[in-house]
């Protein structure tokens, strides 16, 4: 088995040739496994490394310590669209920390969907180690896999939206992979639930006890990679292309653009703005404010 990683130990790679799968690890479990851009680009680089190794047929994506991950981190929701260059910063005189033109959104947006985009299409057989939180890009990845084994007490849900709006990227996979009831309901809510409650959906392979799941994982991992590698890339391009047909048609457009027309949003009075709230009371406040915000109690059933 052969190791490596990223230069700053975030998102670590190896190798079991024999049994032919790459393990790829989210390590930053001080944040719940949350992603910057430099890590993200870790990821989609191992990926990369994936696909030209012809002795790998199957990719394990899994998060350390319990968590597989919490999406995006949002501490610096701006430096997702980075800095203006010097003579942009000099022509314009606008203040780095003000909210980046809508132009600005709509290119890099494009550039992030790609990653989605290629992760979706990936040619390889993905296998997904879901367990503790799987929120925003994480819920995303998790519906992804190919494969995907996930713990009952999983967090699951697109909690950015109670801040961005639902009009927010990968919409065409939400409502494939989920189905347009539960899509609706977690997008226009925001509300997170356990993926217990999605079993009888039959959205992932398996779900069971968090206990195991890391061993299931990998049984599926190795099953898969006992199988022709050429078959298998064969079968994913004619999944990927009945998909297209069926479902995807438009959606690498529609997936940054409404992305970025989503994250621009004007907020009017009573409306949560998370990235005020932020800038005024530190993160952790931010986020208490807004669960308080969207909490509503429930009326009791009789």
């Amino acid at each position: 088995m052969t190791e490596t990683g990223s230069s700053d130990g975030r998102v670590l790679f190896d190798v079991d040739r024999d049994a032919r799968v790459a393990t790829i690890t989210l390590n930053n479990p001080a944040q719940r496994n949350s992603y910057d851009k430099p890590m993200r680009d870790d990821l989609a680089r191992f990926l990369d490394e994936v696909v030209d190794d012809d002795d790998i047929t199957v990719v394990l994506l899994r998060g350390e310590g319990g968590v597989f991950s919490t999406g995006a981190n949002m501490n610096n929701a701006y430096g997702w669209y980075g800095e203006k260059s010097e003579g942009e910063a000099a022509a314009t005189k606008v203040d780095r920390k003000a909210r980046p033109s809508q132009r600005r959104r709509l290119i890099v947006d494009r550039k992030t969907f790609e990653f989605y985009h290629n992760f979706m299409g990936f040619p390889k057989v993905t296998v997904g180690e879901i367990n503790g939180f799987a929120l925003g890009g994480g819920f995303e990845m998790a519906l992804m896999c190919d494969i995907s084994v996930i713990a009952r007490d999983t967090k699951l849900g697109m909690p950015a939206t109670r801040f961005l709006g639902p009009a927010l990227g990968s919409l065409h996979m939400f409502f494939h992979r989920l189905g347009p009831v539960m899509a609706r309901r977690l997008l226009l809510t925001g509300d997170i639930v356990e993926a217990s409650a999605l079993e009888h959906l039959g959205i992932f392979t398996e779900t069971c006890d968090k206990e195991v799941v890391t061993a299931r994982a990998r049984y599926w991992a190795e099953k898969v990679g006992k199988m022709p590698a050429d078959g298998v890339t064969i079968a994913k391009e004619a999944f990927r292309m009945v998909e297209q047909n069926q479902a995807y048609q438009g959606e690498e457009v529609a997936s940054y653009m409404f992305h970025a027309y989503a994250t621009n949003l004007q907020f009017s009075p009573g409306e949560f703005n998370f990235v005020k709230t932020r800038a005024e009371h530190g993160t952790k406040e931010a986020f208490r404010l807004r669960d308080e915000h969207f909490h509503v109690e429930e009326p009791e059933l009789r």
